[in-house]
Order: C-alpha cells, then sequence, then structure tokens
C-alpha cells in the first residue's frame, strides 16, 4: 500500500470515528480516531523513505516506535504529534480491551489529534 492508500485510510477512519461520536458510541469512536493517527503515521514512514521493514510498522508498537525515531527526533513532524499517537494507542487499549468508558470530551480530543495529524502528514509529504 502506497503513502497516499494509506492517508485515504487514515481519513476513512476519521469520517467514521465523527459519526460514531455523534452517535454516542465514544468508546469505538476513539478507537477509529486512533487507528486514523496509525494510518497517518504508516503513511508518513512510507512518504519519508524510512527504513522500516514491512513487518515491523505493521505492529502498532512497531509503527509508534519507527515514527517517533525517523520522523518526530529527526524534526520532520512536530513532537506533539508523536506523544499523542502514544496516548491514544493508550486509551484504544483501554476501550477495546478493558471495556473502560471513554469520556465524550476524551473521544473528540483524540479526533482533534487525528485530524491534526493527518493535516500535518498531508502537508509534509505532499500527499492528497
Amino acid at each position: 500500500m502506497n503513502a497516499s492508500e494509506r492517508i485515504g485510510n487514515a481519513q476513512t477512519s476519521l469520517v467514521a470515528a465523527r459519526l460514531l461520536l455523534k452517535e454516542g458510541f465514544e468508546r469505538d469512536a476513539c478507537s477509529r480516531a486512533y487507528y486514523a493517527m496509525f494510518d497517518a503515521a504508516r503513511a508518513a514512514l512510507t512518504a519519508s523513505g524510512a527504513p522500516v521493514s514491512a513487518e515491523k510498522a505493521r505492529t502498532h508498537s512497531g509503527a509508534i516506535s519507527a515514527f517517533s525515531l525517523y520522523l518526530i527526533k529527526t524534526g520532520k513532524l512536530p513532537a506533539v504529534h508523536g506523544a499523542r499517537l502514544s496516548q491514544a494507542h493508550q486509551a484504544r487499549l483501554l476501550a477495546d480491551y478493558q471495556g473502560d468508558s471513554v469520556a465524550p470530551e476524551r473521544a473528540s480530543a483524540v479526533i482533534d489529534w487525528a485530524s491534526e495529524l493527518i493535516d500535518s502528514v498531508k502537508s509534509a509529504f505532499a500527499l492528497d
């Protein structure tokens, strides 16, 4: 999958997250927003040509680690995106696997983070 396809997936997940939040499904909205961020991070890794194996980029921990190493620490993307991606990953784990409730404000924040990351990746790597 190329970077444009990955950013397209991220945008689709973002739309789904917004719809889920609107309908009161905060846990699912938070999860879907995280996946928007995950796909955006993978799009950035692909677009940047970072030397990341497909196997490593496929896993959550591998992609987050590579994103931090190759895109955040090098200054190609603002550091805030690395911190937010990690926070969204933790929120998703709690929502998906522990069944914890997610406050609407928290889900909304993760959706905002996803939107900002997608915009940043699109701008930094000229993706549509």
